[in-house]
């Protein structure tokens, strides 16, 4: 009886753990008027690559005194495997990207070091294959 309770409640830690791991692969797009994450898109080799462009084509710090917007859209992208972003503004891995559009700018993006601190950069790279892998159009 002991080994029957003991091999369930493993059984049931390990299912858990697997879908706690897969939620977290899954790149979410958040509207700002809504509120709201308005569509989820499975994490795949392309997006990460397209991203890891973004990380290389950091040009600047983002000096706004408010970097988020009051409309447009997020894409919150998890890493995995991590990545390592080196420039003369930032030098750590990631495991998470923020891709902001507000609509009236270019967009931008935020990373976190290891101390979750955010950081706000520039970049200059074509985001039109990355919406296009979405099925995104804003």
């Amino acid at each position: 009886m002991i080994k029957k309770v003991l091999l369930y409640i493993i059984i049931s830690q390990l299912l858990s753990t697997n879908a706690i791991a897969q939620t977290n692969q899954h790149i979410q797009i958040f509207d700002v008027n809504k509120g709201k994450v308005i569509k989820n898109v499975q994490m795949n080799t392309d997006l990460q690559q397209e991203v890891e462009k973004f990380l290389e084509g950091i040009t600047g710090v983002y000096v706004k005194i408010n970097p988020f917007p009051n409309k447009g859209f997020m894409i919150r992208v998890p890493l995995e495997p991590n990545v390592m972003a080196r420039n003369q503004w930032f030098n750590d891995l990631v495991d998470e990207v923020i891709i902001i559009f507000s609509g009236q700018e270019d967009p931008y993006i935020m990373v976190f070091d290891n101390e979750n601190r955010p950081y706000f950069f520039t970049f200059e790279s074509d985001t039109v294959k990355f919406m296009g892998l979405l099925n995104f159009k804003p």
